[in-house]
This record gives C-alpha cells, sequence and structure tokens, in this order.
C-alpha cells in the first residue's frame, strides 16, 4: 500500500519532518520577503503584498535556496551525508541554486536592456514596443541567506 493516496499516507506526510522542513522554510522565505517587501514600498496594493507572500520570485532571501538547502540539510541529518538521498539532494540543490544565481539572474539582466532598448527605439522611431518579462534572478547575498535559513529550519526540525 506504499503508492496509494490513502488518507494515512496524506497524514504521514503532512508529519513527515523533512517534508515539514522543507515547506517551512519556502514559507519563511517568502514571508521574510513580503516583510522587506512592506517596509520598502510607501505605496504598496493588498494584490501586490500577497503575490509576494505567494508567488513572487527574487529578492532577499531566496526563497529557492532556502527550500533546497533544507530538504538536503535534513536529509544529512537524518539519513547521513553517505546516503544516496542526499547525494541526490545536494545534486539537485546546488543545480537550483546555480540557476538562480547565473542563468536566471542574467536573463533578467538581459531582458531589461532588451525593454531599455526597446522603448528607446520605441521612442524615437514612434514603434509599438511591447516588453517582455523581467525574471528575476538573485544576488549571492540573497542566496546565502537563503541557503542559511534552509539550513536552520532543517536544524530546528531536527534538533529542537
Amino acid at each position: 500500500m506504499n503508492g496509494t493516496l490513502s488518507p494515512q499516507a496524506v497524514t504521514a506526510l503532512l508529519e513527515n519532518p523533512l517534508f515539514l522542513s522543507a515547506i517551512s522554510s519556502l514559507f519563511f522565505a517568502q514571508l521574510v520577503k513580503t516583510i522587506i517587501y512592506l517596509l520598502r514600498v510607501k505605496h504598496r496594493k493588498p494584490k501586490d503584498t500577497l503575490k509576494t507572500l505567494i508567488w513572487r520570485t527574487g529578492g532577499m532571501p531566496s526563497s529557492h535556496s532556502s527550500l533546497v538547502a533544507s530538504m538536503s540539510a535534513s536529509v544529512a541529518f537524518y539519513e547521513g551525508i553517505n546516503s544516496s538521498l542526499f547525494v541526490i539532494t545536494l545534486m539537485v540543490a546546488l543545480v537550483i541554486i546555480r540557476d538562480s544565481l547565473g542563468v536566471r539572474r542574467s536573463s533578467g539582466n538581459q531582458a531589461r536592456m532588451l525593454n531599455w532598448l526597446g522603448r528607446a527605439v520605441s521612442e524615437k522611431l514612434g514603434l509599438d514596443y511591447h516588453p517582455v518579462k523581467e525574471v528575476n534572478g538573485h544576488s549571492p547575498l540573497e542566496v546565502v541567506v537563503g541557503v542559511l535559513l534552509g539550513i536552520f529550519i532543517a536544524a530546528a526540525f531536527r534538533f529542537l
């Protein structure tokens, strides 16, 4: 009965400390991000605040980094660093962290420049320009804080 979606299986998942650690890390990172947003933006809209809490990417701290660091640290605490599962979670974490620092940040910077160039050309030539979406990547500090938050939360679930 391991592969079923029984109420007992769902309850076991919701009580699993690795799951709770990862979800808590994601939630707390988004909560901190929302608090920072509320402190920085003077004219904030409830809709934008809710988007930041639930969905918005980029910013301090990195919720992606927090989640994968918590997941990997939890596996290390419960299974040991010599387990195959730890190696897998560590590699997934490194790929996601690298992506948040490199590819996503780079594509966001390129989109900003493309939008700047598109607006400038549009104004000079009188053409319509529809901006491309600017993806928010992370600075190294945002990633480090996310990783530390994830490890701290994993340790709290394991040792407290």
